[in-house]
């Protein structure tokens, strides 16, 4: 091991449980050991169980994971009541202590205004009558209370009521119940979920969130009372040395409902300021928490605690280094985190540990390859949050994530096989074949790879010099650097294997004379073209992320989908001044990109006053201009130097009959619908 991370493979103690080395595994929604949103309620899940016990085998010091509700999302069971989940834990447990690796289990008291309800749901939710009759299955009501009456974070169309005294206090007493349960299966320690993120017990703690005035609301120890109230009764029912950690939020970085401050930004909070934390950590570690797992942000400010590719690595770790000052207990760091960065903040006092999530799902095995100097083959995350964690919302619709998503998150978009190890895994084929693979993108790749693995000979034909295809291209910007790397990972990965022949400046045009027992065609799609006047003085989203095309300083961007606007950030970053025409109500209308990447984007481009023009389109190009025209039928002309179109992209299959089709040449989607599509596949071949 290079002796840079030495410091992360050091010994540390939360009490009196010590942890063999510095690298948590920060929990994830959905990666719950007691089930996530299953119809059936509460149970074992042993798909979690899979998940951790092979992370723990792979070197991590300590496993947190996923939130489990106190109370489940459906059938409304208290944790405790299921003694049979407890039994199999402990037997659970100790396979996870084999390891050397710890484990605390995540509880968390609700969500409140945060609970990302579903589209569907929200008309139910305004129809007491139904509301009540589904109570029994789900209960909307409960799942959305809040410490008072506030506006929903993701639909204006809730109103979450006010949580009662009453279900306070029967929350502090599952909590101290399932805590018990849990020391008594041998778990290590146990976290509170949280005053973090804004979620409920955030919510409690932010006066713009929290207007009660019973002893709840109004001091700063009433504020904080319900989290003080939950670790003093644990402590009372499992005993002072049984560990309780705290997943902490330093700083809000909140403007308003729904409007986040960026890094960097001067602006007034309006949730937890620093000279608050320092007291607030201070307080929390003296009523009896034991660790903070620190980061940023609420749902207002989301990309500080689910931190997508524009924000900077390690974005947390001043916050959090400077909040240490204040306690005598550990406090480890998550957001971004880097190991080399990770591993001299803890050598030099900043911070105990470093917390890691999304990066164990895209590769389970990174820290033992960092053990074993194999930086080159860990797979990085990207910050997508595609498959992870994509709950989705745009203008006029709450949460557009699938029922299926909501169910079944904590995916990756990178490897399909995490926590869906039943449907996705590599089997020897039963008969080897020669497989053609024309298309050397990532989904032709990937194919390539899988069915390699499974003991095909395969032949991968790529028309240009280079591997990635118009990944290259999405890469390009500035701040894709893990999408950089993730290319030379692919380039890497894919020349281990003998059984892959690579023929590159290879065009192909007729599949038959290939010779191939099976072929998978992943040529990608093309750009739409625009029925406009004057369409042939823009550019190409792709001529101009490739350097292809040089742009003046005045930029009018046509699409404010995911590629216009990361165009429009690229364009602002390097001093340019972008604008952006979009024909929908907002930008970024997707049901598949997670808010936490949009809304950044979102908050950007209004702190920067980008000027967007929604519910618009562009009806004429001139050398010097464009002539929009808006929903009202009002037109406007706008001077730019340059216009470049991203208006999507069409299927462009070379060959549709008797082969597999994979990617965006049979569906425009992204990373997840490729590589999932390319195991779909390579496993039945």
């Amino acid at each position: 091991m290079n002796e840079k991370y030495e410091a992360l493979f050091t010994p540390w103690k939360i009490g009196n449980v010590e942890i063999k080395n510095r690298i948590v595994l920060c929990p994830m929604g959905g990666t719950s050991l007691f089930g996530w949103m299953e119809h059936t309620g509460n149970h074992f899940d042993k798909e979690a169980a899979k998940f951790f016990l092979e992370k723990a085998n792979n070197n991590v010091g300590l496993i947190i994971p996923g939130i489990a509700p106190i109370k489940s999302t459906f059938m409304g069971q208290w944790l405790y009541e299921n003694k049979k989940m407890f039994a199999e834990l402990k037997e659970f447990m100790d396979e996870i202590h084999k390891t050397g690796a710890k484990l605390f289990v995540q509880i968390t008291a609700g969500m409140g205004r945060s609970w990302a309800i579903p589209t569907p749901l929200v008309m139910l939710h305004n129809m007491p009558v139904v509301r009540d009759l589904i109570k029994p299955i789900i209960n909307i009501h409960y799942q959305s209370a809040s410490p008072s009456e506030l506006p929903s974070r993701w639909s204006d169309k809730v109103k979450c009521r006010a949580i009662t005294v009453k279900e306070i206090e029967q929350i502090v007493e599952a909590f101290a119940k399932t805590a018990l349960l849990c020391k008594e299966a041998g778990v290590d320690g146990v976290e509170v979920h949280a005053v973090h993120e804004g979620y409920l017990l955030d919510q409690f703690t932010h006066k713009y969130t929290n207007k009660r005035t019973d002893k709840y609301g109004g001091s700063f120890e009433n504020r904080y009372r319900f989290a003080a109230d939950i670790v003093k009764a644990i402590k009372e029912r499992c005993g002072s040395d049984f560990p309780v950690s705290l997943r902490y939020s330093v700083r809000s970085y909140v403007k308003d409902f729904c409007e986040g401050a960026l890094p960097g930004e001067e602006f007034n909070e309006l949730g937890r300021d620093m000279a608050e934390s320092e007291k607030a950590a201070k307080y929390l570690q003296d009523v009896g928490y034991d660790m903070l797992n620190a980061d940023n942000g609420t749902y207002d400010s989301w990309y500080w605690a689910h931190p997508p590719m524009y924000m900077p690595q390690n974005c947390n770790l001043e916050d959090v280094a400077h909040i240490k000052k204040f306690v005598d207990i550990p406090v480890v760091c998550a957001g971004r985190m880097e190991p080399e960065v990770g591993a001299e903040a803890v050598k030099n006092g900043l911070i105990d540990a470093m917390g890691v999530a999304r990066q164990f799902l895209a590769d389970p095995e990174w820290v033992t390859k960092l053990i074993e100097d194999r930086l080159e083959d860990i797979r990085p995350c990207i910050c997508c949050h595609n498959a992870c964690f994509n709950m989705a919302h745009y203008n006029g619709v709450a949460n557009a994530q699938s029922i299926y998503d909501a169910s079944h998150i904590a995916r990756c978009a990178l490897d399909p096989r995490v926590m869906q190890s039943d449907k996705y895994y590599i089997k020897p084929a039963k008969t080897v074949k020669k497989v053609a693979v024309i298309g050397g993108g990532i989904g032709g790749m990937e194919a390539a790879i899988v069915c390699a693995k499974r003991g095909h000979n395969v032949t991968l034909y790529e028309k240009s010099d280079k591997l990635g295809g118009v990944f290259i291209a999405a890469a390009a910007p500035s701040f894709k650097e893990k999408d950089k790397a993730l290319i030379a990972w692919y380039c890497r990965e894919i020349k281990k294997y003998k059984n892959i022949e690579i023929k590159m400046n290879t065009e192909v045009s007729d599949v038959k004379s290939l010779g191939a027992d099976e072929i998978i065609v992943a040529t990608g799609a093309k750009a739409r073209k625009l029925p406009i006047k004057g369409a042939e003085k823009a550019i190409e989203a792709v001529d101009f992320l490739l350097g292809n095309k040089i742009v003046g300083e005045n930029v009018v961007v046509i699409g404010g989908g995911l590629t216009g606007c990361e165009i429009a950030y690229e364009l602002s970053l390097n001093g340019k001044k972008p604008s952006i025409v979009e024909m929908k109500n907002d930008l970024i209308v997707s049901d598949k990109i997670c808010l936490a990447n949009t809304s950044y984007l979102r908050d950007y481009f209004k702190h920067n006053n980008t000027p967007v023009y929604l519910e618009s389109s562009v009806s004429e190009i001139t050398d010097s201009s464009v002539t929009i025209k808006h929903k009202d039928g009002s037109t406007e002309t706008v001077e730019c130097d340059n216009v470049i179109v991203s208006a999507g992209y069409i299927p462009a299959p070379i060959e549709t009959k008797g082969v597999h089709v994979i990617g965006d040449a049979k569906s425009v989607g992204s990373l997840r619908t490729v590589i999932w599509q390319a195991w779909d596949v390579a496993m039945k071949i």
